[in-house]
């Protein structure tokens, strides 16, 4: 497949991230971090990731896979998860003495909210609560991640599909499990 820049592409990719921004400064507000929703994602508008994504964008997943696959790596990703602390990649160091430390809490917050956002971007009305527990489960085996982390994560995309979105994105009930699994030994 051939990728070149478009006019169509170039308002499909935009469109998209204010779309992605807007649901995650909703979910943000929700769990109590409007400014962190306000500023999320902005590098996304760099020239350095946005025409990178306008040149792969096909509009029902991240144009990063595509660039991927085709050039076996993505300058726009390498860009993106550099200057956004959601992004757990962001915490990982492999000469540091924890190499996949456990990211603070406030970043934890947006982390959810953005996977939960990116999900109903990209599947629109096809989105259910489970999306993102399925979605956990087919990749959450590729992630670098501390162990901690990833039966947070687990549980956190489990009650969203048992309970709903309403029940579990709440700062507080999101703290007990960040610290119940954070501090356990």
């Amino acid at each position: 497949m051939e990728y070149k820049i478009t006019v169509k592409k170039f308002f499909g990719h935009l469109h998209t991230v204010n779309k992605h921004r807007f649901k995650v400064l909703c979910l943000c507000c929700r769990v109590g971090i409007p400014f962190q929703g306000l500023v999320h994602d902005l590098s996304k508008y760099s020239p350095e990731e946005f025409w990178e994504s306008v040149k792969y964008f096909q509009g029902s997943y991240s144009p990063i896979r595509n660039c991927k696959q085709t050039e076996g790596y993505s300058k726009a990703w390498l860009h993106h998860k550099g200057r956004n602390k959601h992004h757990y990649e962001y915490w990982s160091d492999l000469h540091a003495p924890e190499p996949h430390p456990v990211m603070p809490f406030k970043y934890f917050l947006e982390l959810v909210c953005d996977s939960y956002a990116a999900g109903k971007v990209y599947c629109g009305k096809g989105w259910t609560e489970s999306y993102q527990e399925d979605y956990w489960k087919k990749t959450r085996g590729d992630k670098y991640l501390n162990p901690k982390m990833v039966k947070l994560l687990d549980e956190v995309y489990a009650n969203g599909t048992k309970y709903g979105l309403k029940k579990i994105l709440k700062k507080k009930y999101l703290k007990k499990l960040y610290d119940k699994y954070i501090k356990e030994d």
